[in-house]
């Protein structure tokens, strides 16, 4: 069989049925081999390589599938990397193939070049994924391809890449068999944290997006039998309904100062799933949940090498393991966390819409007329954490986020690549900085007609970027606003140019359900006026809780002398 062969069988093994890439010199058999299968596994030509990793990216992110993504040699492999560092900073789980020049082109060592486009792609990204490999015979493919495989899937997810010479790609092989097994679940126990929410007076859970490749119904159903109070990272906001009795939003510098509060005041926390980074945790670690037992769950030992403050407790386990346990071993009450909740509910009630603004507005009207099941995306900057704050979850729906990594211009390719994972519509948000960046894929959607509705915050203005700019820089806008550096163009006019159906809102009233109304693409741009803001926001160094604009003093000794009588 010949290598390229073998590779698309492979991947139509694994159950990829849809792969992203750009053409190239050093792929055209790998692209041939595609196209003999092309019933079982469907080759989608982006406009850009890095856009081509993040449909990887969103493809692997809506299925829990692995994605996967091919480019050619040099500038092509060098292109899929910002996508490659998102992937494995989100941990998602792709699979990228390069192309690379014939074997005895190669370069010798300490030479700078030799063959024609030539580029040591696997030492640039050794850093940035779980295995990368150089093919250098044909005979190693099908073990190289499975352990890639493995490697992407098991434990913390994440991306991998096989760099084929041309050579290695027309090579005909036998196969062997070759086959990594399956890693054995470990039964855990662990009495001693039992003991811990048994005696807890005011316990609480960090939800972070490591759960986010797990069932939301089985989440639901563990944070229900726990029965104490739910707060979550940024980006797995969406891992319960809006309205969930439990659930108080998502911590952090730009987060919900009810989940902040609460954090303040918790005696215990469990954390699932979640790094705790410094935009969750403040720069004063010791700060962050300062009276509390902190028990940590990681799937990633490194991550917990990291301590909060001494004395916690960090245990490696997969999350999955950790809610089957608690599940089966935790003696459920509702009420022995009755009147700790009681008090979330008072702190969430005191501060209920405090921060809302014509942005978190014209978020929260678009997410009524999002029906079930379906994926949203977001990019970076301000428009992310307007949606993370005002979208409004529904059953069954999933937002992406470009998390780690921060990606501006992600949303866009991402809601491509989700849309082959689910063949559902998909609510693309972005920023008008962000959009540009890959605003080149909407000739990907014209041409396959995806009926994905796009939305664009149009504040002409790299938002948050400018508003670092007036606290930190008096108000030197360089290159962050109209007529310092940075420009919008005329969206309705590059609409018309790509042949998709243009929506122009100015008040959050002029937003209706025609987005979901019309067949096909649409492309909603909302003209937002003035400067806009993410409120609240953290000053570095301040406790989390205590988030510009400040909160009348009064109000906030009131909520952190709140106790349980």
């Amino acid at each position: 069989m010949k290598v390229t062969d073998y590779i698309a069988l492979f991947l139509i093994k694994k159950g990829v049925t849809d792969v992203f890439g750009y053409p190239g010199g050093m792929v055209t058999h790998l692209i041939n081999s595609f196209a003999k299968y092309e019933e079982q596994i469907h080759v989608h030509t982006a406009y850009h390589e890095q856009a081509a990793a993040f449909e990887a990216c969103g493809y692997a992110q809506a299925s829990g599938r692995l994605g996967a993504a091919f480019a050619t040699s040099g500038p092509g492999a060098t292109n899929l990397v910002t996508g490659i560092c998102n992937a494995y900073f989100d941990s998602i789980p792709v699979m990228f193939i390069t192309g690379q020049v014939n074997t005895f082109e190669r370069k010798y060592p300490g030479m700078r070049q030799r063959g024609f486009q030539e580029t040591d792609i696997v030492d640039m990204v050794k850093g940035v994924t779980k295995y990368a490999v150089y093919v250098e015979t044909a005979d190693r493919i099908e073990e190289y391809l499975e352990k890639a495989y493995w490697m992407a899937m098991q434990g913390r997810k994440g991306p991998v890449l096989l760099d084929v010479p041309m050579d290695v790609q027309r090579a005909d092989i036998r196969l062997k068999g070759f086959l990594y097994a399956e890693a054995k679940r470990k039964t855990i126990e662990y009495p001693d944290v039992l003991d811990f929410v048994y005696r807890a007076q005011k316990p609480c859970m960090i939800l972070g997006a490591g759960l986010k490749v797990h069932n939301r119904a089985d989440i639901a159903a563990f944070v229900e039998h726990m029965g104490i109070p739910v707060v979550t990272s940024m980006t797995a906001v969406d891992l319960l309904p809006c309205g969930h009795p439990f659930f108080y939003g998502y911590i952090g510098a730009y987060g919900a100062r009810t989940a902040n509060f609460i954090i303040a005041k918790s005696d215990l926390v469990l954390v699932l799933g979640n790094r705790l980074d410094v935009r969750q945790t403040g720069r004063d670690r010791t700060d962050f949940a300062p009276d509390a037992v902190v028990i940590r769950f990681d799937i990633d030992p490194k991550e917990l090498d990291y301590p909060i403050r001494s004395g916690e407790i960090g245990i490696q386990a997969d999350a999955q393991d950790v809610i089957v346990y608690f599940m089966t071993k935790y003696k459920t009450n509702n009420q022995r966390h009755a009147q700790w909740r009681q008090i979330c509910d008072t702190i969430a009630e005191k501060l209920k819409g405090m921060d809302n603004n014509i942005c978190n507005s014209f978020v929260e009207k678009i997410s009524r007329y999002v029906p079930e099941n379906l994926v949203i995306t977001t990019d970076v900057g301000q428009n992310q954490v307007w949606v993370a704050q005002s979208y409004r979850v529904k059953k069954g729906q999933r937002i992406l986020f470009s998390g780690g990594h921060g990606t501006m211009g992600y949303s866009l390719p991402a809601a491509i690549g989700a849309y082959y994972a689910m063949k559902k519509p998909v609510i693309c948000l972005n920023g008008d900085g962000g959009f540009q960046m890959n605003m080149q894929e909407l000739e990907f959607i014209r041409r396959e007609k995806l009926p994905i509705k796009i939305f664009v915050l149009n504040n002409y203005a790299l938002g948050m970027i400018r508003h670092f700019q007036e606290m930190y820089f008096e108000g030197n806008y360089a290159q962050t606003i109209h007529g310092k550096g940075y420009e919008t163009p005329d969206f309705e006019r590059i609409t018309k140019a790509y042949d998709i159906f243009y929506i122009s809102c100015e008040t959050p009233y002029d937003i209706s359900d025609k987005f979901m109304q019309i067949d096909g693409p649409v492309f909603t741009e909302i003209k937002l006026k003035g400067n806009t803001y993410v409120y609240p926001k953290l000053e570095f160094g301040k406790a989390n809780q205590d988030q510009d604009p400040l909160i009348d003093r009064g109000l906030f000794e009131y909520l952190m002398n709140l106790e349980i009588k």
